[in-house]
């Protein structure tokens, strides 16, 4: 009889923890589902850990930044993308990569915001970016191609309007916690893994060259070449990261030169890390400065 009664006691308190689990289970809050548009990741809500967490560099000093959700294509803008709405700054050569689904190069800064909002217009989206006033850019005036063109003044001073659903570049730390898809565990060097090989082409694989999008490993989330291929534009006017935590960070009101991240082609491993960071004029038009697409949830 006592064995009996130990047995059904020991019984009665595992259907107590079972139920008292399936109950938290219950109270947990669930990640809504989402169905990205076409061709892009979801990237939902989240915090994590911005900069060198190697400790290696100083000056990329490891930092706390919270993101509201947004979407970010999963892979670079292509050639083929690019053509249906404008032509690059040089043409494309079999030298560094020609065909449609070869990375679009030879782009400035000012290029990518152009094709966002020429293409958020022809997809029925309401447009991020602003200049001269208006976010149509019939309105911008010309490219500007050197630092003597009459309205680059203009294209300097471009506003984002960050709550529209058109596309847009990245934000710093968006690019960032997209290329470690989400997490600082694990907290790999390059963007889904630390075999470099694996995940990018780069000075010691490509051949010297750049690659059809996508031929590499995804990281976790579903991006690919984040870490090697094309380096891409960000948002963001360089500037010294701050050791605070931040919400939704856009860099710095003004500056010189553009972030561009990820590495290229014929770049060395340690350039091609997920927090390795590059400027330039946002002038520029080089044939490794290419870019990827976000929108706003």
């Amino acid at each position: 009889m006592r064995k009996t009664r130990l047995a059904m006691i020991i019984i009665a308190a595992l259907m107590l923890v079972m139920t008292l689990a399936s109950c938290a289970e219950k109270d947990k809050p669930t990640e809504p589902v989402v169905d990205p548009p076409a061709g892009m990741v979801y990237i939902s809500k989240g915090s994590f850990t911005m900069g060198d967490t190697t400790g290696e560099d100083a000056l990329l000093t490891p930092h706390k930044v919270t993101l509201n959700p947004f979407f970010i294509s999963k892979y670079e803008v292509t050639q083929a993308e690019f053509a249906q709405y404008m032509q690059p700054g040089k043409p494309w050569t079999d030298e560094y990569g020609r065909g449609d689904n070869h990375p679009a190069y030879y782009v400035s800064w000012y290029a990518a915001l152009k094709y966002c909002n020429l293409r958020s217009i022809a997809e029925g989206l309401t447009p991020c970016y602003k200049i001269n006033g208006s976010t149509n850019p019939a309105d911008w005036g010309e490219i500007p191609v050197d630092r003597d063109s009459p309205n680059i003044d203009a294209w300097d001073a471009a506003t984002c309007n960050w709550k529209a659903n058109g596309y847009r570049l990245p934000s710093e730390a968006e690019w960032e916690y997209a290329a470690r898809a989400r997490t600082n565990d694990p907290d790999h060097l390059y963007s889904g893994s630390n075999d470099i090989n694996a995940v990018a082409w780069y000075g010691e694989n490509s051949g010297n060259t750049s690659h059809p999008v996508g031929t590499k490993a995804p990281n976790a989330i579903g991006t690919y070449d984040m870490s090697g291929n094309i380096k891409e534009w960000c948002w963001d006017w360089v500037g010294r990261y701050s050791d605070s935590s931040q919400t939704d960070p856009t860099g710095p009101d003004f500056g010189m030169y553009r972030l561009l991240r990820g590495g290229y082609w014929d770049d060395p491993a340690n350039w091609c890390t997920v927090f390795f960071r590059f400027g330039d004029k946002p002038i520029r038009i080089e044939h490794n400065y290419g870019f990827r697409v976000c929108r706003t949830k």
